[in-house]
């Protein structure tokens, strides 16, 4: 397995380009399946995660093209109910959006528990109980879950206990097509909702309110496709603001909509960051001591708990004692002990983590322990004096597109290790 080595300690210039939304693409990429037809997909991120999407839908009978990068033609009309691979599907959480797409379009769907990263338990009750509500009846086991109704679904009132993004997707799914009207209560508000609900209305679905907690669909009878362009990754984004911030340099991150980076952009002002906003850039600049802040993660528009690893690398050099609560994510401070081995001060206490801040980090031996903490190792050897060896960096190939590349493109000393090897004599 390949590494990621980095000589630190030096600062960053020029511009980093944005890709498409990982966590928007793949619900886009499973609704697909629903739509029965043939849709060109553009500004998807060419990442691992993204790869292993099309390729599930591809052995279900889906042809899938490549035209150029980052856009695709998905044809499904070849689709086979339940053929989802076990193998691949349990690779990635997204998976779990086969049971919506399938449930909507043929009225039954099967397929494996979904992998991803390991946060703990993380249930899908909000996503069961949706599909109840609109007729379904779901059976899990120890490692598959099956669901089908008896006849078309019907539209109804769903209250999410949880915000769930998850569990939000696959209701809007599965009642794209159900007869009448479903109202979901306490939605998830994040931006892929969105960009979820204007694919499926530009395939002729009847979907409103996304972006509110109150979400309604009225069921059409059918759907058709459509050419659909990916909204750009928030969270690849805020990485490298704060890789910017962190490394005391100055970067101008492009194709990207401010109004979706705001949360992270408070707090990088809050810790004495400067942040210029264009219409679809932002320049970030150091200019000084970074201040201690407290951070709280929460569903959007709140700071976003895929932004807890990188942002702590940033509170370990700030001055003084900050706090970073985690209030979404289970076991989400796995990765704190990789920072300790960097000369790191944090102290977990079940969600929360006290940081004291130092001057600098040192290079280290690390490893990704899941994809946004393989990004925090990557900043934090960025910023440090030496050499960071960073393991395991599948995870961080999951959802970032040729970042090495794009660090290197700006001034980082960063390559995978095989690159740094000498090539064998023949």
């Amino acid at each position: 397995m390949d590494k990621i080595c980095i000589s630190g300690g030096r600062p960053l210039l020029g511009t980093v380009n944005i890709g498409g939304m990982k966590n928007a693409a793949l619900p886009i990429i499973f609704a697909t399946v629903l739509v029965n037809d043939v849709c060109v997909l553009e500004n998807l991120p060419e990442v691992r995660d993204i790869a292993t999407a099309l390729e599930i839908i591809k052995r279900m009978g889906a042809e899938v093209e490549r035209l150029s990068r980052g856009n695709y033609r998905i044809d499904t009309r070849g689709i086979r109910c339940g053929s989802a691979p076990l193998d691949l599907a349990r690779e990635m959480r997204g998976s779990y959006y086969i049971l919506g797409a399938e449930l909507g379009r043929f009225g039954r769907s099967a397929t494996g528990f979904p992998g991803g990263c390991n946060f703990g338990v993380r249930p899908i009750d909000q996503h069961i109980k949706g599909f109840e509500a609109l007729g379904a009846k779901v059976i899990c086991s120890d490692d598959a879950v099956s669901c089908y109704a008896e006849r078309r679904l019907s539209g109804a009132p769903v209250y999410m206990d949880v915000a769930s993004v998850g569990a939000t997707v696959n209701i809007m799914l599965a009642a794209a097509t159900a007869e009448g009207m479903t109202v979901i209560d306490n939605a998830a508000r994040e931006p892929h909702i969105v960009d979820l609900a204007n694919f499926l209305n530009s395939c002729g679905a009847n979907i409103s309110g996304a972006g509110t907690e109150v979400i309604k669909i009225r069921g059409v009878d059918e759907l058709h496709g459509v050419t659909y362009a990916i909204i750009p990754d928030m969270i690849e984004a805020g990485t490298y603001m704060i890789a910017a911030a962190a490394t005391k340099s100055t970067l101008t991150i492009k194709n990207v909509i401010p109004r979706h980076l705001e949360a992270t952009t408070r707090k990088l002002l809050e810790v004495g960051v400067d942040v210029d906003e264009g219409d679809d850039f932002v320049t970030v600049s150091y200019v000084g001591a970074l201040r201690k802040a407290r951070v709280k993660t929460d569903f959007y528009p709140g700071f976003p708990t895929d932004m807890n690893p990188q942002f702590c690398v940033l509170l370990c050099l700030a001055e003084g004692q900050s706090t970073l609560t985690e209030s979404v994510m289970d076991h989400r401070f796995k990765y704190t002990d990789e920072l300790t081995r960097m000369g790191a001060k944090i102290t977990v206490s079940g969600r929360d983590a006290l940081i004291e801040g130092v001057s600098e980090l040192h290079g280290a031996n690390v490893r990704a322990v899941d994809l946004r903490a393989g990004a925090a190792m990557v900043i934090a050897g960025l910023s440090a004096p030496g050499t960071t060896v960073i393991d395991d960096v599948y995870h961080i190939e999951r959802g970032y597109e040729d970042m090495v590349g794009k660090l290197r493109g700006v001034g980082a000393d960063i390559r995978y290790l095989s690159d740094l090897m000498p090539t064998p004599k023949a």
